[in-house]
């Protein structure tokens, strides 16, 4: 295998979190303080490898973003994500891990 595909993961978790929530990559640059950018989003949703710094980025970026969609009562239940909910690369993922905000994803 080369490096390139070593590199490659395939489609993300964060990937289908954010179609759930009806999150697009601008939704995450938009909310970022840190200077997220649309590439950035782009491979974290594709599976590009990304650093760990990267990875948390991201995933405060989704947090803020899916935060400012909820209302107080369920902004108490919301579970803020990690780098290791959403990539299947990152130290200490599980394949069997269940999405604690199902309940709080707006229905389409």
């Amino acid at each position: 295998m080369n490096e390139q595909n070593e590199r490659n993961h395939g489609p993300q978790r964060i990937d289908d979190i954010m179609l759930a929530w009806g999150l697009d990559n601008h939704d995450l640059v938009d909310v970022s303080l840190e200077q997220l950018t649309h590439k950035q989003v782009q491979k974290a949703r594709t599976g590009r490898q990304l650093t760990l710094k990267m990875m948390q980025k991201v995933a405060r970026a989704l947090n803020v973003a899916i935060w400012n969609r909820l209302d107080e009562e369920q902004r108490e239940l919301y579970y803020e994500y990690i780098h290791r909910d959403l990539f299947s690369y990152a130290k200490g993922y599980s394949p069997d891990w269940a999405d604690p905000n199902a309940a709080l994803v707006p229905a389409e």
